[in-house]
């Protein structure tokens, strides 16, 4: 392959899998390609540290949006989501490396990686926005916890394992009194996560939706629905021995009784980047393989 002397993306910021020493090789390759391709190569401070990488400078992820064209991201589905969080409000667009197990977010197989990151240089890519969700925690008057996420918010039960019951409202208006586990309130990218595996509908990524799917509901008749992505969905705690609010898998705050969580579309997107070749269908067909034959 030519080099590329003038690479569609000029500066770009390498982040591998958090805490994986595994990823110095990937990475130094990774670098050492790009460079020869005639551009800027950063790397994330922490990954740096964590894999004993110290060809490239470091920077830190809070300065990676405002320095880098692109950004690498080398792990799995989770180091894409933590990337994501950080990254999406700054409009950088994010591509994955597979080193991790399913791979949903992250296009390029590892065997693949040069190759691939070859024709991205050379301008064969799409670039796709992936809605986010913007959620914030109100009680007495006040919102002590906000956050963003990518897959899902999770409003569930804690340690005592008791159901919790919540009041589940879309726009103000009322629409069920729920008794279960949980609610989980994904996007179309999440809708592939979690939501999946409590019986949640599959969203392309090109709907303007959002999936409500409740988690052991105790009443069989409280089924997953799919809403406009301009809703605005509140979610009251009615009764709750404890409770806990998740964010794409994270768990991040107790809730109590009285409190109300409300989710909607965040203004911000996440741009993915996909290499030449890349297929939705295709992606869920290896992922989930659709494409085995049953013997």
């Amino acid at each position: 392959m030519s080099p590329v002397l003038n690479p569609a993306f000029k500066t770009v910021a390498l982040i591998g899998r958090y805490k994986s020493r595994d990823v110095a090789g990937p990475l130094e390759e990774l670098g050492r390609f790009l460079a020869g391709r005639g551009c800027n190569v950063l790397v994330d401070r922490e990954t740096a540290s964590e894999s004993g990488l110290a060809l490239f400078p470091m920077v830190d992820r809070e300065e990676i949006g405002a320095k880098a064209d692109l950004v690498v991201v080398l792990g799995g589905d989770g180091s894409m989501l933590t990337a994501a969080r950080l990254l999406a409000p700054t409009g950088v667009p994010l591509i994955g490396v597979n080193q991790g197990r399913l791979g949903f977010l992250t296009d390029i197989a590892l065997r693949a990686m040069i190759e691939q990151m070859g024709k991205v240089l050379a301008g064969e890519y799409q670039i796709e926005p992936r809605t986010m969700l913007d959620a914030a925690v109100h009680r007495d008057g006040t919102t002590p916890f906000k956050t963003i996420a990518l897959n899902d918010l999770v409003v569930n039960k804690g340690a005592t394992g008791r159901l919790i019951e919540i009041l589940v409202r879309i726009d103000g208006e009322f629409v069920y009194d729920l008794r279960a586990d949980g609610l989980i309130v994904a996007t179309p990218t999440g809708s592939t996560a979690y939501a999946l595996s409590s019986n949640g509908p599959i969203l392309h990524p090109g709907v303007p939706g959002l999936a409500l799917v409740p988690i052991c509901p105790h009443t069989l008749s409280n089924r997953p629905i799919a809403v406009s992505d301009g809703s605005v969905i509140e979610v009251a705690i009615r009764r709750a021995a404890d409770a806990l609010l998740h964010f794409d898998g994270h768990p991040s705050f107790e809730l109590k009784e009285g409190d109300r969580v409300t989710v909607q579309r965040a203004n911000q997107v996440l741009r993915l980047v996909h290499p030449p070749g890349y297929s939705y269908y295709a992606m869920l067909r290896e992922k989930l393989h659709w494409s085995e034959t049953l013997v």
